[in-house]
């Protein structure tokens, strides 16, 4: 059995938000004791990680609703039996996938925002602000040259001072390409299961950190 400390590296989220539940259990769950018995699907609040939850015994969940999560048999909450790929999550999960980032992102305003003012160049070539969809070079200019003359504050300012019509949807869209694990380069997502040309980098962590994100979820 693994120690705790190391499940606790592996699933950082405290909470996650369900985004599918299934009384009966998953027919096509690639742990056979699921198939017959109450098994969710659920995003972490912070880290987006998906995740495999065994519901309290006797209690029902729905989709939508943010849950605890139990990391190990001694703590409260829904316990996590998983982590899961995008290729594991059933055909209603992925349709509510977008919907439930989207409300991620949205409550945290500040620390999507602040990665626009802390971003950094990945190599001579390309910079990480070109990763989010919608930044060319031109646009990355306009961005360094702006958050010099005043970091931003909101997606307002955002929509305001950089033209970009929609910043939660361009986030949005960032996360769920990370989450389906097609990319070198991971912004927001450590991408599970990894490969060796897969580069995490790691800037929720930071970003939480800077605006001193205290909420556990």
């Amino acid at each position: 059995m693994r120690p705790k400390h190391r499940r606790r590296q592996e699933i950082p989220d405290e909470f996650a938000i369900v985004i599918d539940y299934m009384p009966m259990g998953n027919p096509y769950d690639k742990h056979t004791f699921h198939r017959s018995s109450p098994v969710a699907q659920g995003i972490g609040t912070k880290f987006f990680t998906l995740v495999e939850i065994i519901p309290l015994r006797g209690s029902v969940i729905s989709i939508g609703e943010r849950v605890p999560l139990s990391l190990a048999p001694d703590m409260p909450g829904h316990r996590v039996f998983d982590i899961l790929s995008y290729e594991d999550l059933t055909s209603i999960a992925r349709e509510n996938i977008v919907r439930y980032v989207k409300q991620i992102v949205e409550e945290k305003e500040s620390v999507f925002v602040e990665f626009l003012n802390i971003a950094e160049a990945i190599n001579i070539r390309l910079h990480s602000l070109e990763l989010l969809p919608g930044i060319g070079k031109k646009t990355l200019v306009l961005i360094l040259e702006e958050r010099r003359k005043k970091k931003f504050e909101s997606f307002d300012d955002i929509r305001k001072r950089l033209k970009i019509n929609d910043p939660v949807k361009m986030f949005v869209d960032r996360i769920v390409v990370e989450l389906q694990r097609n990319e070198k380069y991971y912004i927001f997502v450590n991408p599970h299961p990894s490969t060796p040309d897969m580069k995490y980098l790691g800037y929720l962590e930071l970003l939480y950190e800077r605006i001193k994100y205290s909420e556990p979820w």
